[in-house]
């Protein structure tokens, strides 16, 4: 969903562990792509992230679909918390805990132990989508440790990390947090939550504990520095508050029973993150219409919040009416002209008035979302069709391409690939991104008549 929840699912591949929307196998999870929950979730980690010295721009948090209790870092550019972990937290300075911890990984060097450098398959994936599939056919022992959410040993043994690694970890985070003026007693509040569970057998402990080993030392250490290090930090930061609960609602009534969410939001409550959760709500029972006017009274109440918009929009395509979701993703991307979900969603709208101009339009509006999110199918899917009607066939082929890379499937990727190379002039930019999946597929095809 999009202004809701959009299903994005993880892949096989290294690429598709950077936020994809393939088809895969059962042992893999889906990653929730969403707008407003990125925006919340990057808006908790920024005073954490900056706090470590590193760039917030350069860290992406995902959610992913899962009810159980993990997170974890993908390489040191990639978060991936776990909705059931997410909606576990009770109050921000806890995500932010979680987030902090992460952040500690990556600005302590912890991802250079790993069996392979995950961050030199995400810096080939972007020069050339062809190569993030390339890399998954060279090793796929690797490949098996980069399923998304796959409970195998091969990915709990590159997610792991030491008993040193997490006591260094919870020191760095604890003085990230105080640093950035968020409570330390956060990440031991949810710390807490794994407590005991080392007792547990395997199958029965949450993923975060096999891949955070949580001793009784590290616990009662962390209690001693978040003491040490809070001193003077109480509250809650209102800013963190409101992302929180923003991200919080919308998530917990895209997961739960709509009934189950509508239940529980007063009749009288009217603010940010009620409104949110009554909209989804009515949204997925398929009560379009006071999902509608939940969207309505957000607008009213924030008529410069882009995702108010986006909801609305999103709510309107669920219901068909498509010239009225155009017009008001066209006014979320006015707001928020950088957001490549908001502006990949604009795109499908507009494919779906299906007329001359909106298709036109659509082209130019799926490559700016492209070229702030080059690994999404989504849009290369969306981006076929809007260049197939263009009366483009070659570059209708060429991301068609992209997006069986993408998802590990080179063999059909090849037989686009050359159909574009045909249709393309020769040293073209399209003709040369051809030319990469041709030549990884080649590659692979080589490798397994090797074997």
């Amino acid at each position: 969903m999009a202004g809701g929840i959009a299903k994005r699912l993880g892949a096989l591949a290294v690429a598709a562990a950077l936020s994809l929307a393939v088809s895969l196998p059962a042992s893999a999870r889906t990653i929730l792509r969403d707008a407003e929950l990125e925006r919340s979730l990057r808006e908790l980690a920024r005073p954490i992230i900056a706090a470590a010295g590193l760039s917030p721009s350069q860290i992406d948090i995902l959610v992913m679909e899962d009810s159980s209790l993990n997170a974890f870092v993908l390489d040191s550019g990639t978060i991936f918390i776990h909705s059931g972990l997410l909606l576990k937290m009770e109050r921000p300075e806890m995500l932010q805990g979680v987030i902090a911890h992460e952040v500690a990984h990556i600005a302590n060097g912890h991802l250079a132990r790993r069996p392979i450098n995950a961050q030199n398959a995400r810096t080939a994936a972007m020069a050339g989508l062809a190569l993030s599939a390339l890399v998954a056919s060279q090793s796929p022992a690797a490949a098996a440790g980069l399923a998304i959410g796959s409970q195998s040993s091969a990915q709990r043994v590159f997610l792991s990390h030491t008993r040193a690694e997490e006591a260094s970890a919870d020191q760095s985070a604890l003085r990230y947090m105080a640093r950035a003026g968020v409570s330390p007693q956060g990440m031991v509040d949810a710390l807490e939550i794994f407590n005991g569970q080392e007792a547990l057998s395997a199958a029965r402990q949450d993923p975060y504990v096999l891949s955070h080993p949580l001793s009784r030392d590290r616990l009662r250490a962390a209690r001693g520095h978040a003491a040490a290090q809070g001193k003077g930090i109480e509250g809650t930061d209102a800013a963190s508050a409101y992302w929180y609960a923003r991200a919080h609602a919308k998530l917990s009534a895209y997961m739960r029973n709509p009934s189950w969410t509508l239940r529980r939001i007063g009749k009288g409550d009217s603010s940010d993150p009620a409104l949110i959760a009554r909209a989804v709500a009515n949204n997925q029972a398929r009560q379009f219409q006071p999902a509608l006017a939940a969207a309505d009274q957000l607008i009213a109440k924030r008529p410069d919040d882009a995702y108010a918009h986006e909801l609305k929009a999103w709510i309107l395509m669920e219901a068909r009416q498509f010239d009225a979701s155009a017009a008001a993703y066209a006014q979320a991307v006015n707001l928020a002209p950088n957001e490549p979900l908001i502006l990949a969603e604009y795109g499908s709208a507009l494919l779906a008035q299906d007329t001359a101009a909106s298709n036109a339009k659509a082209l130019e509006v799926l490559e700016r979302s492209r070229a702030r999110d080059t690994l999404n199918p989504s849009v290369l899917r969306d981006l076929g069709l809007a260049y197939s009607r263009a009366g483009q066939p070659g570059m209708a082929s060429v991301v068609t391409a992209e997006r069986y890379a993408l998802a590990g499937r080179l063999q059909d990727a090849e037989v686009h690939a050359k159909r574009a190379s045909g249709l393309l002039p020769r040293g073209s930019t399209g003709w040369r991104r051809a030319q990469d999946i041709v030549l990884a597929a080649e590659t692979q095809s080589k490798r397994k008549t090797r074997q």
